[in-house]
């Protein structure tokens, strides 16, 4: 197999692999499976070289269209993941204003100083 078609079968792969649906159980393992495929496709790109032939060319277009996809997939699921890390931030802010509710409150009540001498 070329390297085009290894690069080929990886970003099928790849583009699959974006299409499932990320939950908070399978978060982690989808994501160390998109970086490595990146990865490998990365060191791939690098190692095809010119002249291509008709089909090398074909498949080569084929790629820049489901690059495209995968680009939009790709931030998607980023955009997804700085949602919810907002949402855990804030949920964890809110957790910790119910725990203290006094936390933040910097007011000096109940301070007298005398200044007479």
């Amino acid at each position: 197999m070329s390297s085009l078609e290894e690069l080929y079968e990886i970003t099928i792969e790849l583009e699959n692999v974006l299409k499932q649906t990320v939950s908070s159980k399978n978060r982690e393992s989808v994501i160390e499976k998109i970086n490595f495929l990146i990865e490998k496709r990365g060191s791939l790109m690098n190692s095809i070289k010119p002249p291509f032939t008709e089909d090398e060319k074909l498949m080569g277009r084929k790629l820049v269209n489901m690059n495209e996809v995968i680009q939009t997939e790709m931030t998607e699921v980023l955009s997804n993941l700085k949602t919810e890390m907002k949402q855990i931030k804030k949920q964890k802010k809110s957790n910790q204003n119910y725990v203290n509710p006094y936390k933040n409150v910097k007011t000096m009540d109940g301070m007298f100083m005398d200044s007479k001498k």
